[in-house]
């Protein structure tokens, strides 16, 4: 393999005197301080670069190709204390492919459906910033030496999950590089761009460390401190948690600013065939889990008088908030309660089992003690509390496919997760300021905060997922209990969605702020959700979100997929490649339907029940395993 080969060009003027001048968000009295004045009265775009990715280092994979990208160990950074741009981004790229697909053989990627082709091109990066907003939020956007001229096609898409801006490379870039179509991401205001508050350093615009008070930092909060010993906030502070933004809030204006700056890093790229604009520009939005969410935020009518910017979306297993449903953050906090306990109960056996399930069937035995000495379950011993801990969780709407596969969920430590981040995105809270006391911190092994390495700090960019625990940052706390030392934190932030006062008041508040409306009319809509995803379950945010659009006279087609749970990287582990199939194929599926309605008139699926086929233990996935709709 060649070495890879990136040729950067820093703030390309040209490229910043375009969007200058094409740019029609205005300017916000909270505007970053690093940003020149004169960009950001014009421009919601700063820090612009374009770099070239060819001879071995391509758009898709950085080179690695599916071998690569399938490799267990992460590509190698010569200094680990101080990788350069290049190193970093072969190595967010093999993370995020590893984080969202089922790259394992006999998993069928790149060959029942997706692709791994070596695709030659140039990235144009830049910072955004939509209204009001504290922090910018990254976009992306590649463009393939092989771009189809005659179709000109942009496919806009959102990371899953808080990842960074290569988070949904796999759902979006699979698709559509291959296919000559442009590429734009958005991170809409969270990713990897933890800042450490110990050291004062945060990460610039190519994913290296730099101090604060740099140019070109990608987030930088609030009154961080400046150094060991220099202020009382210490720990670490990421994005999504501590922007004091809720850029969930704004997901469908990140996702336009995206397909925005689309358009004016193809005017460059292609000089020849532009200008490029929404009106002769095809654009389909696609996302999965929180990207889906931020896709159908996007399909909204905005009011701006330009609604037809977008010509088709696919929503795969949406985190979308709309009448009827329910909040992540409120049936997160329940899980994360309730679950463990609940997995005990022998009616939902045989579960899938994760790593460490026995060191999770002794923390289950624990919470299902305390939480009968709360109040929270009904039973006199461990088993009948875990019998009433499931019934509570299928009264408030959980299905048994949906815990089963949730048991990934629990054990991963996923819901605590989230409640900790999404508790302080939506309340705006700064660091420091968790109402419950958490913060994210490197640990040591006694669980005690600690400064960070310089390799620790120097890998976050590419290795982190955006929410901690994970890539060396963990989650601190300072009420810790001997027998289930989670709760005490665990049980503060439910009280956050049930309680009162004025920390629970702000929670909710920022949650009211993200609900969703239906698409503007004339929209074709594919919405795409696992009947086993035990993450966002289907009844509590696709089926609603269904339900409303449709109640206002909306054409979205639903399609439903059995034995489909919310993780596709998950079946990577023996049990849950058995039992489950992955979503992703019918994601690419659907776009393949909307792009060929777009194209020639092709008549748009209809709503479907998918009846698939778990392959077993041990045999290679298949075309009638999947059973797509045709």
């Amino acid at each position: 393999m060649n070495m890879p080969i990136l040729r950067a060009v820093v703030q390309t003027s040209a490229l910043a005197l375009a969007l200058s001048a094409c740019a029609t968000t205005g300017a916000s009295s909270d505007r970053d301080p690093n940003m020149p004045a004169s960009t950001a009265a014009t421009s919601p775009f700063s820090e612009m670069r374009v770099t070239e990715h060819r001879d071995g280092d391509d758009l898709l994979t950085a080179g690695l190709g599916l071998g690569g990208l399938r490799a267990m160990a992460p590509p190698v950074f010569a200094d680990p204390a101080r990788p350069t741009a290049a190193e970093l981004r072969r190595r967010a790229i093999w993370s995020n492919w590893r984080g969202i697909a089922d790259l394992a053989p006999g998993g069928g990627y790149g060959e029942l459906y997706g692709s791994t082709a070596d695709v030659p091109g140039r990235e144009y990066s830049a910072f955004a910033r939509v209204d009001g907003a504290r922090q910018p939020h990254r976009v992306l956007v590649q463009v393939p030496d092989g771009f189809d001229a005659g179709k000109r096609c942009v496919v806009v898409t959102a990371s899953s999950g808080s990842r960074g801006i290569y988070g949904a490379i796999a759902v979006a870039a699979g698709w559509g590089l291959p296919k000559g179509c442009a590429i734009a991401y958005t991170d809409k205001g969270a990713g990897t761009d933890y800042f450490d508050l110990d050291s004062g350093q945060g990460v610039s615009a190519d994913g290296t460390v730099a101090a604060a008070g740099a140019a070109g930092l990608a987030f930088a909060p609030d009154a961080p401190a400046t150094g060991a010993g220099a202020g009382e906030v210490r720990g670490i502070a990421a994005k999504h948690a501590h922007s004091q933004d809720n850029p969930e809030a704004d997901w469908g204006r990140h996702v336009r600013q995206a397909a925005e700056f689309a358009l004016h890093a193809l005017d460059q790229a292609r000089p020849g065939e532009g200008p490029f604009t929404f009106d002769n520009t095809r654009v389909i939005a696609v996302g999965i889990s929180n990207g889906g969410g931020a896709v159908l935020r996007a399909a909204e009518a905005d009011g701006s008088g330009s609604d037809g910017w977008l010509d088709a979306v696919v929503a795969g297993e949406p985190n979308i908030d709309a009448e009827g449903g329910r909040s992540l953050y409120d049936f997160a906090t329940e899980a994360a309660l309730l679950m463990p306990c609940a997995l005990l109960d022998p009616a939902l056996a045989p579960l899938p089992q994760p790593p460490l399930a026995a060191q999770i069937g002794a923390t289950a035995l624990a919470r299902c003690g305390r939480l009968q000495d709360a109040g929270l379950v009904d039973g006199a011993d461990p088993s009948a509390q875990a019998v009433d801990a499931h019934r509570r969780l299928n009264a408030s709407g959980w299905s048994d496919e949906a815990l089963r596969a949730g048991a990934a969920s629990a054990g991963f430590d996923l819901w605590r997760a989230i409640a900790v981040t999404y508790a302080s995105a939506y309340g705006r809270y700064a660091p420091g300021e968790h109402p419950c006391g958490l913060a994210f911190a490197a640990l040591d092994g006694s669980q005690t905060p600690r400064p960070a390495s310089d390799a620790e700090r120097a890998a976050w960019w590419a290795d982190g997922s955006g929410i901690p625990p994970g890539a060396g940052v963990g989650i601190a706390e300072t009420s810790i209990a001997a027998i289930d030392p989670h709760l005490p934190g665990l049980t503060c932030l439910r009280k956050l969605w049930t309680g009162d006062g004025d920390a629970a008041g702000r929670v909710r508040k920022g949650v009211a702020e993200i609900r969703a409306g239906a698409p503007r009319a004339g929209l074709p809509v594919i919405v795409i959700h696992g009947t086993d995803d035990g993450l966002i379950p289907m009844a509590f945010s696709s089926r609603p979100y269904v339900a409303m659009a449709r109640a206002a006279g909306r054409d979205v087609r639903f399609w439903r997929v059995r034995h489909a749970q919310h993780f596709d990287a998950f079946l990577g582990l023996p049990d849950y490649a058995a039992r489950y199939v992955p979503l992703l194929p019918y994601v690419h599926a659907a776009l393949d339907r909307v792009d060929a309605h777009l194209e020639s008139g092709a008549p748009l699926p209809a709503d479907a029940l998918i009846e698939t086929t778990p392959r077993g233990s041990g045999q290679p996935l298949t075309a009638a395993h999947l059973a797509m709709p045709r």
